[in-house]
């Protein structure tokens, strides 16, 4: 897997709270959401690279055999 860009972003508290409220919403994290409307707006302007990667799935991830023997 190719490894993800790391960004730092600074944001007004009001509208980080709203983005936060929404990513609940819809059950992805706070960096999910942003990451999604970043894409929606890129599609939108027909600037979405053809080769970028596909948007994780919403929600937790599903457990991996991996996990399941740390736990135990």
């Amino acid at each position: 897997m190719t490894e993800r860009k790391k960004v730092l972003l600074r944001l007004d508290p009001a509208v980080h709270d709203a983005i936060a409220r929404w990513a609940g919403d819809e059950l992805r994290s706070t960096n999910a959401q942003i990451e999604f409307l970043l894409r929606q707006a890129l599609a939108d302007a027909g600037r979405l690279p053809g080769n970028a990667g596909r948007m994780r799935k919403r929600g937790r991830p599903p457990k991996s055999d991996s996990d399941d023997e740390e736990t135990h």
